[in-house]
């Protein structure tokens, strides 16, 4: 079973879940950001230099590298954000980057709302 790890901002929860479910559907295992899996630790009202702090508490970027690292696939959700389409933010930047150096793994980006973009990339070889 392909094990795809998908990457974005926090703020596009609804969308990385959407894609996460649609996913599963189809039999790939599937990994979230921790922001994903519990929106309710960054609380509606946390300033950027609070959710920081959480992230190097809970050393979640190195954790998520790791898991980077063991998957088969990266996936960025890129949603609009800030008015800009297809935002990529410097946290997903990096996710995005790190498989282009280990050469193990296929890269593919989504720009909402074409998700059906999605499934012609997943069985590719690396998009560099």
């Amino acid at each position: 079973m392909k094990k795809v790890i998908i990457c974005g901002s926090i703020s596009a929860a609804d969308e990385i879940i959407a894609v996460q479910k649609k996913l599963e559907a189809k039999g790939y295992e599937v990994e979230t950001p921790e922001g994903v899996k519990h929106l309710g630790m960054w609380g509606e009202d946390a300033t950027t230099e609070e959710k920081t702090d959480r992230k190097i508490k809970h050393d979640l970027i190195r954790l998520y590298y790791e898991k980077i690292k063991v998957s088969d696939i990266v996936l960025v959700v890129n949603p609009e954000k800030k008015g800009i389409a297809g935002y990529i933010g410097g946290n997903t930047f990096l996710e995005w980057a790190l498989p282009i150096f280990c050469e193990s793994q296929s890269i593919a980006c989504i720009q909402f709302p074409s998700c059906r973009t999605l499934l012609k990339f997943l069985p590719c070889s690396p998009l560099y």
